[in-house]
Parts: C-alpha cells; sequence; structure tokens
C-alpha cells in the first residue's frame, strides 16, 4: 500500500518524525532532548517534537536565525545551552549547518547524542532516504569507516578526470549510520556515511566535481567544476558559472584552513538513488564521494576553519592500498 495515497502530509511526517526519534535518535523516557533549529525548518523541529511527547519526552526548542555560511558557530546562548552537560540528545535542524562547530563538538564530548539535520525537507520525513532500513545499512557502513580506519594511502578517481590521494595513517574512520545510542554518538539524517580526516598538508591531485555541492545553494552541478589540490589544500577552482560561484563565496570569507582538505566519505544510503539538490541526500548517495573542505577538528583532524563545505562525485572508484572498496559507483564492502 502507497501510504501516501490515504494519510495526510502531517501523518506521513509524523510517521517519520517517530522513526527518527525512536529508531535513529533511541530516545528513552527521562532524557533530556534538545533541539536547535531556524526559522525556515520549525516546522520539521516540530514534528520531532511532537514524536518525542508522544513517547513521554519534553524537548526544549531554540531558535536562531541561520547562519551565514554551514559550520560557523551557533549562537552564543544557543552555544551554552548545547554544551551545558545536561543534553542527552542533541538535534540540530537547521538550514545552515552547525554540525561542525567547536559547540557541537563540546556537546558530544559532553556525552550528547547528536543528529544534524541541515536543510532538512518536510518531504524527506516520508521520501527518500529516511525509508532506509537504517539498521541494516550499520554493518556495511561500520565496515566501510574500519577499512578507512586500517589504510594507510586512499587514492579517488573517477572516469571524469578525478585522480587525488590521501594520506589516512593513523587516522580513524567514522560511522555515521543514521543510528545513534551512546553518549558521544554522532551521525546526521538522512545520509549514510562512512567517512575519515586524511592527515593535514598530503593530500595531492585533481578533482573532477560532478555531482552536487549541497552548501552555499550551488546544488547540482550541471557544468563540472575542477579542484585542484596541493601539498592538502585547494590552489585552484576553474569551470563554469557554479565554479565562479564557489570561487566568489571562498573568496569573501578567506580566512584560515578554508581550503584544507578536510575529509572523504562515502554514501551508503540505498533509499538515497540521485543526486537532487536536498543537501542530505546529496551525502549518502549510494556509491558516491565527496570530499569535505575546511574544519577537519570534528571527524578527526586538527584544522578548525569558519566553514564547512563538501563536493560529490558520480560514479567514483575509491581505492585503500591498493584495494577497490568502490568501483565505478559499486560498493565493494
Amino acid at each position: 500500500m502507497n501510504w501516501e495515497d490515504v494519510l495526510s502530509t502531517e501523518e506521513l511526517m509524523f510517521q517519520g518524525a517517530m522513526k527518527v526519534v525512536t529508531h535513529c535518535a533511541n530516545i528513552r523516557p527521562g532524557e533530556n532532548l534538545l533541539i536547535v533549529t531556524d526559522p525556515e525548518r520549525y516546522r520539521s523541529a516540530s514534528m520531532i517534537a511532537a514524536a518525542a511527547r508522544a513517547i513521554g519526552v519534553e524537548p526544549v526548542i531554540i531558535s536562531m536565525s541561520p547562519n551565514k555560511l554551514d559550520g560557523q558557530e551557533p549562537q552564543p546562548l544557543v552555544a551554552e545551552l548545547m554544551t551545558s552537560g545536561k543534553v542527552d540528545v542533541l538535534f540540530m535542524i537547521v538550514t545552515r549547518s552547525i554540525g561542525h562547530s567547536r559547540a557541537a563538538i563540546e556537546a558530544v564530548r559532553k556525552g550528547a547524542r547528536s543528529l544534524s539535520m541541515t536543510k532538512f525537507e518536510e518531504e524527506q520525513f516520508y521520501r527518500g532516504g529516511l525509508l532506509a532500513d537504517f539498521a541494516a545499512q550499520k554493518p556495511q557502513c561500520d565496515a566501510m569507516a574500519q577499512r578507512m580506519s586500517e589504510a594507510k594511502i586512499a587514492r579517488l578517481t573517477s572516469i571524469a578526470g578525478t585522480d587525488i590521494t590521501f594520506d589516512l595513517a593513523g587516522r580513524v574512520g567514522n560511522s555515521h549510520s543514521g543510528i545513534v545510542r551512546e553518549p558521544g554518538d554522532v551521525t546526521a539524517l538522512v545520509h549514510i556515511e562512512a567517512n575519515i580526516s586524511p592527515n593535514e598538508g598530503l593530500t595531492e591531485g585533481r578533482v573532477i566535481v560532478d555531482g552536487s555541492i549541497p552548501n552555499f545553494d550551488i546544488g547540482v552541478i550541471y557544468d563540472p567544476i575542477e579542484l585542484v589540490v596541493e601539498k592538502g589544500n585547494i590552489v585552484s577552482i576553474s569551470g563554469g558559472a557554479q565554479a565562479e560561484t564557489l570561487r566568489r563565496i571562498l573568496s569573501q570569507n578567506e580566512g584560515e584552513g578554508i581550503y584544507n582538505i578536510a575529509q572523504l566519505a562515502v554514501g551508503l544510503n540505498p533509499e538515497c538513488i540521485a543526486f537532487n539538490g536536498q543537501f542530505s541526500n546529496e551525502h549518502g548517495v549510494y556509491g558516491s564521494c565527496h570530499i569535505g573542505i575546511g574544519t577537519s577538528e570534528t571527524i578527526g583532524g586538527s584544522v578548525r576553519a569558519d566553514l564547512h563545505f563538501d563536493v560529490m562525485l558520480q560514479s567514483p572508484t575509491l581505492t585503500l592500498d591498493g584495494v577497490d572498496v568502490v568501483r565505478a559507483g559499486q560498493i565493494l564492502v
């Protein structure tokens, strides 16, 4: 049965929110739940709050204006609540990501289970990535993260022309499976991904971005963007209008670390089947890879920048210590 034919939008959204609260966040009666949101995402935040109340948990919702860029710090009062040490479960349902902020790191360090739902669209409660069986996908996500942890060298290539190498020696992979159970667990919805932060200053090569850039409102790529990387930093950006947009935004916000190659990641959500412009969908597209740029200290690196953004590649091949773990968009783990 297609539930969209018999249930109202509100009912469908509530069903999805209940899955998030009970299956993904594993919220239990008596826990302290903090939801950080903004006016543009308030309805989605309210739906999560309603689902929490349905299982006997009274949430605290705090709203702030959206930040200018993804990766910036939340407003000081919001940060104070996030880092109070009293939060068991933290939702960040915002228009500009704060998941890579120092406030988010500190909240997790003090025991919060953290779920980022950046730019979450209301229809995502009942379409796309949230329909995934997160428990069933978790072993594959964990395994990919483990393979990353064990590797010393990663090479990412694509038929479009990407050829870039990363030094991973001593770094630890992260499994963001869409499920948090224990204090300090971190994930984001709806993307299921395994990621790792490479050693700073050692990434070298060329990236042809042909999938999406969900940040800066750039979206699905219609004219591939070339990034040249030397000594762990982007040194040139070329292409069409979207490349010019990226260049302009970065030039207006230049600061330490904004060109740093911060992250290598693999999308593992089988319900995210293609790039469509939705922020969290893009990270999870099954068999895709993406490279994070800017802040890395939230995922095992050492760089703090004033932003974090991602560039997505279609049908890539990822090799770890000479062994393919993704081949032309096919997952081999």
